[in-house]
């Protein structure tokens, strides 16, 4: 990889994380004058930022192997930046929601922060399974499936790394439906809706895992090759269908956020199948349509900012659109993020021609 390609690609995650933060915080700011809106929407773009953070980890991770420059230090410094995120947005999210007691619009913000907590921490995991990327293409091109790679991870290791995301999906499932059922109020409502579509992204962060560390331990099958992607690409499709049914049954306003994030949800799940569905693609083989699959995360996060556009003008006439706009266009910035880590995935293992 290009030593100045491999700059622009650590750069986009941060840069695109300094938008999410300042624009939060400038919409944030507003909602002291303006509104409740502003408020869930700023909290919501500012710890948008964290999940940026574990995607620099991420493709920072990948990128210094790539280009010889990873040691030791780089090795625990950025997964612990990764989770030290995650962490500080999950206990964000819990103090907001206990705020929410008095104010019901940090009850909203509160328990999604929480759930893009546990979206960073799966994040990381990618990251710590990448500490060993290296292996998959040299896996690929020398050892026969079931070889025993040299270097490749404890099998304690192997289960840490897929329990994180799997235990992270348990706790916004859980904590999802016990909203909904808890209460029948619209803040219940929401946060719930929208928590349960987060632990589906945090499911296809377990498929992308998965996939990772069986390819570093050489257990990697051509049976599985599109499984995970298969899969990924079914979570993304309920998130989608469930948004569009909330806001095709509709019954108040308060309904219209949580249908339209659930759609960016799903959207996302389509940027993270790009990458899991890259690992299969070019598994022990060469693929001349890997180099086209970074361009899956450049059409989903097209698609967040042209619904976010839409959204902008259908809050001139109805103020329930106004959350909606802006967490698309943060959900288009993960999107974009995410086009730069599959970039690297591909330039790290495709030998396509």
């Amino acid at each position: 990889m290009n030593y100045y390609i491999s700059i622009l690609f650590r750069a986009i995650p941060l840069v695109m994380g300094a938008i999410c933060l300042c624009y939060g915080f400038y919409v944030k700011d507003l909602g002291q004058a303006m509104g409740s809106e502003f408020v869930v929407a700023g909290h919501v773009l500012i710890f948008l930022t964290a999940i940026c953070i574990a995607l620099f980890t991420t493709a920072a991770t990948i990128i210094r192997q790539l280009i010889n420059k990873y040691n030791n230090f780089y090795k625990w410094a950025l997964p612990i930046l990764g989770y030290l995120s995650g962490i500080f947005t999950i206990v964000s999210g819990i103090v907001l929601w206990q705020m929410g007691i008095y104010n019901p619009p940090y009850f909203i913000s509160g328990n999604v922060v929480f759930g893009l907590g546990l979206i960073t921490c799966c994040v990381s995991t990618v990251a710590t399974a990448s500490t060993r990327f290296m292996l998959i293409p040299k896996n690929g091109a020398n050892l026969k499936e079931g070889d025993k790679p040299e270097g490749a991870f404890k099998e304690s290791t192997v289960k840490t790394l897929i329990s994180i995301p799997i235990i992270c999906t348990a706790i916004g499932l859980v904590r999802g439906i016990y909203l909904l059922f808890s209460s029948t109020s619209s803040d219940h409502f929401v946060a719930g809706h929208v928590l349960i579509g987060i632990s589906l992204v945090c499911a296809s962060l377990i498929c992308l895992v998965v996939s990772i560390v069986r390819q570093i331990q050489n257990t990697f099958t051509d049976k599985e090759r599109y499984k995970w992607a298969i899969c990924v690409a079914v979570l993304g499709t309920i998130d989608i269908l469930w948004g569009i049914a909330i806001l095709c049954i509709a019954k108040e306003p308060a309904w219209i956020a949580p249908g339209f994030v659930l759609i960016g949800l799903g959207i996302i799940c389509y940027s993270i199948l790009s990458k899991v569905l890259l690992l299969g693609m070019v598994w022990r083989k060469s693929n001349p349509l890997a180099k086209r699959v970074p361009l899956i995360p450049v059409l989903t996060a097209l698609t967040c900012l042209f619904i976010g556009a839409f959204l902008f003008e259908a809050q001139l006439f109805n103020i329930a659109y106004f959350i909606p706009a802006r967490v698309m266009i943060g959900l288009g910035a993960i999107c974009f993020t995410l086009f730069s880590i599959v970039s690297i995935l591909e330039s790290g293992t495709s030998n396509s021609k």
